[in-house]
């Protein structure tokens, strides 16, 4: 069955977005990976429960993933945006499949011995970046971190509201490719630019939410 592992977020600023989350929401102290430099990004990774917030920022335009986060942020007028959802797949192969079969692109596929994954490309999965991702074992996940479990605080991300001019349409494609519907992701009309606008968070027994949209 099919779960959001991740969400992701994109900051004009990453610092003040860190600084802006903690005090927040009560987040541990995250870990960065410097191997998204290879997208043009810089990053902090927050661990909530076995679940993670990630928030990056871009550094170098002439890498996509880096063009990606400012077309969003631009998109967006805020500082603030939804970027990706890492859906865990219980096989990254069988997933691949499904996604070619509906006609869906990745833009980026790496093979680990600790995790198999791939992105899959907004325009046609809809709403987001979305990463189909196999961790080894299911409760391990690389791109936390080492000892990231020393670092996560109570609680989850428990889901996401994808904004889209199709949402039904949308929402079936994410279930087809994944596996089965993704707990925790809705998906609504867009009323200004398509994209993640709240991820959802369960922290201290109660519901918190980062909207976008403010």
């Amino acid at each position: 069955m099919p779960r959001l592992r991740q969400a992701l977020l994109a900051a004009r600023e990453l610092e003040p977005a860190i600084a802006r989350l903690r005090e927040s929401l009560g987040l541990g102290e995250p870990y960065r990976d410097p191997a998204v430099a290879h997208f043009g990004l810089v990053n902090a990774v927050f661990a909530v429960g076995d679940t993670f917030l990630e928030v990056v920022s871009p550094v170098d335009p002439d890498q996509p993933g880096a063009r990606t986060a400012l077309r969003q942020l631009e998109r967006s007028g805020a500082d603030l945006c939804g970027y990706m959802a890492m859906v865990q797949v219980d096989e990254i192969a069988a997933a691949r499949r499904r996604a070619a079969d509906a006609a869906v692109r990745e833009v980026f596929e790496v093979e680990l011995d600790e995790i198999g994954e791939v992105h899959l490309h907004p325009a046609d999965i809809g709403g987001a970046i979305v990463a189909l991702s196999e961790p080894r074992p299911a409760s391990a996940w690389r791109w936390g971190g080492e000892g990231w479990a020393q670092r996560s605080v109570p609680g989850a991300v428990t889901g996401l509201t994808v904004a889209v001019a199709e949402p039904d349409e949308v929402a079936t494609r994410w279930s087809e490719v994944a596996g089965g519907p993704i707990p925790g992701c809705r998906f609504v009309a867009a009323e200004s630019a398509p994209g993640i606008v709240e991820v959802r968070l369960e922290l201290g027994g109660e519901e918190r939410v980062i909207d976008v949209r403010r």
